[in-house]
């Protein structure tokens, strides 16, 4: 069995003014700061091995400062890369509430209905996730890593792993700083 620590990286000033960031490449913020020291505190009982980034700044930075409090290595997967949520992307919102609220609804409801304007499908995203964890499972069969990934992509990979519904992802989008453990059977990705 392998243990997982899904960490979702410490907040960006879009987090702050509940803006969609996507794939839009920020810097932690001072409150965001915090946040990782926070969770590297946190985190320094655990015996995490290696940690995995998605390539955003925000992830890079929270699982660099994870990986050097623990003293681990540092690997950024780029099929962990951020949602394109395309014309959302540096969008409130509520604002996307406001001008789209039938699509807003859609996205809070059933979001693997919905593509962003120019963006991508979950299902996308989704497929991008499973080859993913499917080499980390094969490569850890045991022991445990940790994956730093924005939301999301943090629920899509609770989604897959164990197949927890997906829920409002405009809700999500930003609960920053936060971990969990998922423990995960190495042959088990849930597909669909």
């Amino acid at each position: 069995m392998v243990r997982i620590v899904l960490a979702r990286p410490g907040a960006t000033e879009l987090d702050e003014q509940e803006r969609i960031k996507g794939t839009l490449d920020m810097p932690l913020s001072d409150h965001g700061n915090r946040q990782i020291v926070e969770t590297a505190r946190e985190l320094a009982a655990v015996d995490i091995e290696v940690v995995y980034t998605s390539p955003c700044q925000a992830a890079f930075e929270t699982g660099r400062a994870i990986g050097e409090f623990l003293g681990v290595k540092v690997k950024q997967l780029d099929k962990l890369r951020g949602l394109n949520q395309g014309l959302w992307q540096g969008k409130r919102i509520e604002e996307v509430r406001q001008k789209q609220p039938k699509i807003y609804r859609r996205w809070q409801d059933n979001p693997e209905t919905v593509c962003p304007p120019e963006g991508e499908m979950l299902e996308q995203a989704r497929d991008r996730i499973q080859s993913a964890l499917t080499k980390l499972l094969k490569k850890h069969k045991n022991g445990v890593i940790a994956i730093v990934v924005p939301e999301p992509l943090a629920s899509l990979i609770k989604n897959v792993l164990d197949g927890v519904k997906l829920g409002d992802l405009w809700k999500v989008e930003c609960d920053c700083g936060s971990w969990e453990f998922i423990d995960v059977e190495s042959e088990t990705i849930v597909t669909g």
